[in-house]
């Protein structure tokens, strides 16, 4: 193992610290922040501000504002480092077609996907060149003032059909869509050792690929689910039953964890996201069915082939198996 000293240490907790606070409290900090300058002398910024906000609605689903600069801080070098995180290629992506990635599984909150495709610190231009990484995520928090700039600055968009078809449809190719597939069902059920994957009625994402001829690549998140020890509430409980309405309201689910360092951040678990190979699927405007679930089954076996293929060497057993629910 690698020394580290106490001061790179410090620094590595420190910068996942920070994204674990924006991550939860910047967007509506921000929000009761501008409310609250309403009703003092400074009351002319969050009007001026709000008005950008209504001229400038529609950017996050027209591509948004990605920044090399915010992408390359030396801050996530330090993020990537702490678990550590690291990004491994299979296969080449050429540039010049669009793909959608599907990311499994969602963990808690899916800090590797958000390191090796909202940041550079894994190295994603170096080993993908002339690919635009754009991470989706929950529509509502490009409605947050403040947050939305900074979420739009990583290259990340939402998870709306007007927004990913904005994203596919650019002539040129070279865009690379990542959808973390299994969503907020799926971190409801994450815990460290569980390999459940929540993807089998999931279909959208391979339609959508299929309507601009994008190919669909199976990723896999190795360690994910184990960086959280998430506290299950049993089925039936209320607090079962309000994590279930939160997410049917919101869209997202509130979970209880515990981690490591401090009690709630990550145990330092090497995390691994494998790159699968790109499977090519046809141009069809409007899809059937049976071409939607044939892809869909197809996607379903190259994941699982990318599953056992890398399983012992990011230290599973080879008798893990996967679960598709």
């Amino acid at each position: 193992m690698d020394y580290k000293s106490e001061w790179k240490e410090f620094l590595e907790k420190i910068s996942v610290l920070q994204w674990m606070l924006t991550f939860l409290f910047m967007g509506v900090s921000f929000l009761l922040l501008l409310v609250y300058l309403m009703f003092t002398s400074l009351w002319v910024v969050p009007v001026l501000y709000f008005t950008w906000i209504v001229l400038d609605w529609d950017t996050p689903e027209r591509g948004g504002r990605p920044s090399a600069w915010v992408r390359g801080w030396a801050v996530w070098k330090h993020f990537r480092d702490y678990c550590p995180i690291t990004l491994v290629k299979t296969a080449e992506l050429s540039p010049g077609r669009h793909y959608v990635l599907g990311s499994h599984p969602h963990g808690i909150m899916c800090l590797g996907v958000f390191c090796c495709f909202g940041t550079n610190a894994a190295g994603f231009p170096h080993l993908f060149p002339g690919l635009r990484p754009h991470l989706a995520t929950l529509a509502g928090l490009f409605r947050l003032p403040v947050y939305r700039e900074y979420l739009m600055t990583s290259g990340m968009c939402p998870v709306s059909k007007k927004s990913l078809q904005y994203l596919l449809s650019q002539p040129g190719g070279g865009n690379a869509v990542v959808i973390v597939v299994g969503g907020a069902a799926e971190s409801l059920t994450c815990r460290p050792g569980l390999h459940s994957l929540v993807i089998r009625d999931r279909k959208g994402f391979v339609r959508l690929a299929l309507q601009y001829g994008a190919a669909l690549v199976p990723v896999y998140s190795f360690g994910e689910n184990d960086v959280f020890e998430q506290v299950l509430l049993e089925e039936g409980s209320l607090g079962r039953w309000l994590q279930g309405m939160v997410r049917r309201v919101l869209g997202f689910a509130p979970c209880l964890f515990k981690g490591g360092t401090w009690g709630f951040l990550p145990y330092r678990t090497p995390i691994t996201i494998v790159v699968g190979s790109p499977i090519p699927v046809p141009k069809l405007f409007c899809p059937p069915q049976e071409t939607v679930d044939h892809y869909h089954q197809l996607y379903i076996e190259a994941l699982e082939k990318l599953f056992h293929a890398h399983k012992t060497q990011c230290g599973l057993r080879p008798t893990d198996q996967l679960q598709i629910i």
